[in-house]
């Protein structure tokens, strides 16, 4: 096989594996009990976490988000029950950003929906291939941080 043939495969299958996860989250959310949610928003619930309550801007950065779209988000997520603003205990004028109840089964379910993805993704995968899996995501992580 030559290199650009090998190219032209993993191009497709990247292609796919991302148009199918969008999907597959696009198409569970419809169908579920937070049928509410849109897709950017379940990620900000994601980015937001169980635990650790993070500014707005924060989240935002991490979403690569304006700190104003990300205002906006979280005010239709505080709206729909799944995000309250909180004060800071040290400091007062720091609002941060804490997952409601409703909020934290989402966030475990789409955490569930991750884990059964990697799980099938790793089936039959030896300690050696895993090495080679696991520098070939660094790398295209590294690919992805550098032009986002």
């Amino acid at each position: 096989m030559n290199q650009n043939h090998d190219y032209q495969i993993i191009n497709k299958a990247l292609i796919k594996v991302y148009s199918g996860i969008v999907y597959i989250e696009e198409h569970e959310l419809k169908k579920s009990r937070f049928s509410d949610i849109t897709i950017k928003e379940m990620h900000a619930i994601d980015a937001i976490s169980m635990y650790d309550h993070q500014t707005i801007s924060k989240v935002a950065e991490k979403l690569h988000l304006t700190p104003g779209t990300m205002t906006s988000m979280t005010d239709r997520l505080i709206r729909k029950g799944y995000v309250e603003r909180i004060r800071d205990k040290d400091d007062r004028r720091v609002v941060r950003l804490m997952l409601t109840k409703r909020g934290r089964l989402l966030y475990r379910a789409h955490r569930a929906f991750h884990n059964m993805m990697v799980e099938r993704f790793l089936k039959d995968i030896n300690p050696d291939e895993l090495k080679i899996v696991k520098k070939a995501l660094k790398n295209l992580e590294g690919f992805v941080e550098e032009h986002a």
